[in-house]
């Protein structure tokens, strides 16, 4: 296990499957009556959110709790960076305190790479701008073998606003690592810059025909919708919401087509939902969802990142 978590490119797949595996000891306090283990007893635990969130900061929070550790909630708008202070003024006032890990998240990528770098605390990227993820692309394996068993050989297709989302980048990572086919599908406005020789080295699809991959020769065996994130795009990227929707959301039609090709087949989004327009109500709440499944996730995995980087191999896991 790395100093940091930063990027899921900081792991290899033995790091990857130890977090998951540990993960899943820890789902065992969830469904405790009494949520509690001291296994980072005495450890500070800082949760430094620039950006608003609410799936992410709390099972963060909730996480250092249930392991007994002092966790503390900064907001961007609560701490002096609103009076002008400077990123590495804030994060190196906080570290002086004697902290022994910061979550970070940031609208700046590559800002939690930064942080590491002026800190002394173990760091944990929780979103830098439209750079990466690492924890929700964890939770988002964690949820997907728990309903599909191993993910080597599976096929997960991640769809939606690709160019300003973190969670793509790093679900991409994670799950080739666990040796999943992944495609990628959206609209040519909302894919990267650069993704085509990105892809051809990792060794996943891309397509812009959603139809076209759900009808496959290859079923979809976990299907990704990504949010449309409004508040990040400067400009038209696609005509109108509904015209969106028709080509890129998952309608009740399109459930259906994805159920009749692989009924096992779940559905994911890592939150917040715009209902309406990249996922149907039909298809958030449908059987196949395991939505709620990864924001339970999210406790045990982020668990299980906390232990490994505070606890290590002395600490204990109950």
């Amino acid at each position: 296990m790395p100093r940091h978590l930063l990027s899921i490119a900081d792991l290899d797949a033995a790091a990857i499957r130890m977090l998951l595996d540990t993960a899943a000891s820890m789902q065992d306090v969830q469904r405790r009556e009494v949520k509690k283990i001291p296994t980072l007893r005495g450890r500070t635990v800082i949760n430094l959110f620039f950006e608003d969130s609410t799936r992410t900061r709390s099972s963060f929070e909730i996480a250092g709790k249930w392991m007994s550790a002092d966790t503390i909630n900064i907001t961007g708008k609560g701490s002096s960076t609103s009076k002008g202070e400077s990123l590495p003024d804030t994060v190196m006032t906080i570290d002086a305190m004697g902290v022994d890990a910061l979550v970070m998240r940031h609208s700046a990528s590559g800002a939690a790479h930064q942080v590491a770098g002026w800190v002394k605390a173990r760091v944990v990227n929780a979103g830098d701008g439209t750079h990466e993820h690492p924890t929700q692309a964890l939770l988002d394996a964690f949820t997907m073998e728990q309903r599909l068993g191993t993910l080597a050989g599976r096929h997960v297709a991640i769809v939606g606003d690709l160019t300003h989302s973190r969670v793509f980048r790093s679900n991409v990572l994670a799950l080739r690592m666990l040796g999943a086919h992944v495609t990628a599908v959206a609209p040519v406005t909302l894919m990267p810059s650069g993704i085509t020789p990105w892809a051809q080295a990792d060794g996943f699809a891309l397509s812009h025909d959603l139809d076209a991959v759900l009808t496959g020769e290859r079923p979809v065996d976990a299907l990704m919708m990504l949010r449309v994130q409004r508040e990040r795009m400067a400009g038209g990227f696609f005509p109108t919401p509904r015209e969106y929707t028709v080509g890129y959301g998952l309608t009740r039609p399109r459930l259906q087509t994805l159920l009749a090709a692989n009924p096992e087949a779940v559905i994911c989004h890592p939150g917040p939902m715009n209902r309406g327009l990249e996922i149907s109500a039909d298809a958030a709440d449908a059987a196949a969802s395991v939505i709620l499944d990864q924001v339970a996730a999210g406790v045990a995995v982020r668990m299980s990142v906390l232990y490994h980087l505070l606890a290590g191999e002395e600490g204990s896991a109950a």
